[in-house]
């Protein structure tokens, strides 16, 4: 597995980069905002990676974050949620946001993404609810042991988002 990539940024197209790295080009596809994010052509560039080998296919998928990578894969685990949607996602979405949407049933945020309608948005929020909730029971020893919430009264809702974006970092 390869956890990132440091090198030259050498060329931009529509939806990948091409990084030097010792003068072999990997070609990484990014979303449209981490593609903005990343500079210029010339620039020393890190991004980190998600390796994906199909069957017919071996592709590298990068992200500014970590935060992008796991929400990346997130969204590629939900069926029916593939490599270039979950992409499209983090074009559209932070991941911040993301989680705020999928802890709080948010449908409409996630359907204002083109090519996710009512159905893989609900999808998305069944699966995904679920996993975050269990990744945040195991955060909750690590986590929450060094960080106190002030407020009492905050309401159930609330707390699930800030759980959820605990589990994204």
């Amino acid at each position: 597995m390869i956890a990132h990539i440091k090198g030259t940024l050498e060329t931009k197209a529509a939806d990948y980069v091409v990084i030097d790295v010792g003068g072999l080009g990997y070609k990484v596809y990014i979303s449209a905002t981490g593609m903005e994010k990343l500079g210029n052509i010339g620039d020393k560039v890190k991004v980190y990676t998600y390796y994906r080998v199909r069957e017919d296919d071996i592709s590298i998928f990068g992200f500014n974050t970590n935060e992008e990578l796991r929400m990346f894969e997130l969204l590629i685990g939900v069926s029916g949620v593939g490599a270039k949607s979950a992409l499209v996602m983090l074009s559209c979405i932070e991941p911040s946001e993301f989680a705020i949407a999928v802890i709080s049933n948010n449908i409409k945020l996630l359907t204002q993404v083109p090519g996710i309608g009512t159905k893989s948005a609900q999808r998305i929020i069944l699966e995904l609810k679920d996993k975050l909730k269990a990744e945040q029971s195991e955060l909750d020893e690590e986590k929450l042991e060094n960080t106190k919430l002030k407020s009492s009264k905050t309401n159930e809702n609330v707390q699930e988002a800030i759980s959820g974006l605990m589990v994204l970092g």
